[in-house]
């Protein structure tokens, strides 16, 4: 598996994103064919190579015509739905289209939640500039055009200070940018001014994994430069780029857990639906002892760290709970993809998780098997048969 890591000891900022891909290797060209596929010829690309605290990096910035400026009314404020339809309706390839959206969205439900609001009133301020979404279509373009599957971060320098923003004077890191964070290790205190931007943090937060890198056989770096000038480090983005060494993913999940032995059964079933439409990855039981030797059992739930409060929130609407406890645990998991097979009872789609050394698991979707299974009135075990030896017998021809 492809992966980047982003060694962000000063920062990130959607430019130095750009820089380091394309020190990286990603082509200038086809960056330039992508947003121009966005923005027309309103906005231009400029790179240049640069020594930044004795280190060679690229410097990227994308300019905006003044005829674009002058005619776009409202001063580069645009509302998320804009930019949304903007890049949907796009002719982006597929993969660059896709993250850049993702971006875009992880961005408008952090400025939603600082502002209060829904998503799709969210109004872009400096982030909806036209330079800015050049930013992000070109981010998406470079790791599209890598070939990135993951996307790794060491901890972020938190900054100091105020930034101006059309709200006025803003503590750093912005609210946006502490939101859009979530999960990632943070060094409050570490470094003078704002370190990190929203489009950065944007960028790791809607790609990337919180949690410790895989061990990587690396096989380039790139180094991004960013605008200011800082006084105790050299102002770069490294981004190593490498194959996992082992094929397996790793992350950092929370484990959110209480013991009940005074609920109805049957409000399990719809406290488990709810916990999951709050971002659990996962809700089992197991039977326990409580005290004055009641019957019980101990409700766990797995979920993202960002998810964590609404998970708990559910577990005291919809159950007897007084308190829970939860606690961060790392994670290896194997990457996970959706192929399809055909059947002589129809299409089934199968879950396969992969890793190095040969490492292969397969699942048909239990939804199309029971499907297929109700039209034909074949037995449910007789289509999932069939639609496993579809599988193996594609992967035994392509090897």
């Amino acid at each position: 598996m492809r992966c980047v890591y982003f060694d962000a000891f000063s920062g990130i900022s959607g430019d130095m994103t750009v820089g380091a891909l394309l020190q990286l290797g990603a082509p200038v060209e086809y960056l330039r064919d992508q947003l121009e596929r966005v923005a027309g010829s309103s906005c231009r690309i400029e790179v240049e190579q640069v020594a930044v605290g004795g280190i060679w990096a690229c410097r990227f910035a994308a300019i905006a015509s003044e005829q674009a400026v002058l005619g776009e009314g409202h001063h580069g404020h645009r509302r998320y739905a804009e930019i949304r339809d903007q890049i949907s309706a796009s002719g982006l390839d597929p993969g660059v289209r896709e993250r850049a959206l993702r971006i875009f969205e992880r961005l408008a439900e952090a400025e939603a939640r600082v502002h209060g609001v829904a998503a799709d009133d969210v109004i872009f301020h400096e982030v909806g500039a036209l330079d800015s979404i050049a930013d992000v279509v070109c981010a998406a373009a470079g790791l599209h055009s890598l070939a990135v599957e993951a996307i790794y971060a060491s901890a972020f320098p938190s900054g100091s200070g105020t930034v101006h923003s059309r709200h006025g004077p803003l503590p750093v890191p912005a609210p946006a940018v502490v939101e859009l964070l979530r999960g990632f290790e943070l060094r409050l205190g570490d470094g003078a001014g704002e370190l990190v931007t929203p489009t950065g943090a944007a960028i790791v937060a809607a790609l990337g994994t919180p949690g410790p890198a895989p061990v990587l056989r690396l096989s380039g770096v790139g180094y991004g430069a960013g605008a200011a000038r800082l006084a105790d480090r050299p102002n770069v983005l490294r981004v190593l780029l490498g194959e996992s060494a082992t094929g397996i993913e790793r992350d950092c999940v929370v484990v959110v857990e209480t013991n009940i032995d005074d609920a109805n059964p049957e409000w399990y079933e719809y406290a488990i639906e709810r916990l999951f439409a709050a971002g659990a990855l996962d809700v089992w039981m197991t039977p326990s002892q409580m005290k004055k030797n009641r019957p019980g059992v101990v409700l766990q739930v797995l979920c993202q760290p960002s998810d964590r409060d609404a998970v708990a929130s559910v577990l005291f609407r919809e159950t007897p709970a007084i308190g829970v406890r939860f606690a961060e645990v790392g994670r290896l998991k194997l990457p996970r993809t959706v192929e399809c097979v055909a059947t002589e009872y129809g299409e089934v789609r199968v879950k396969v998780a992969s890793g190095g050394s040969g490492i292969e698991n397969a699942a048909p979707e239990f939804e199309d098997c029971a499907r297929l299974a109700r039209e034909s009135g074949v037995p449910l075990k007789a289509i999932y048969q069939a639609a496993l030896a579809a599988f193996w017998s594609r992967r035994l021809k392509r090897s």
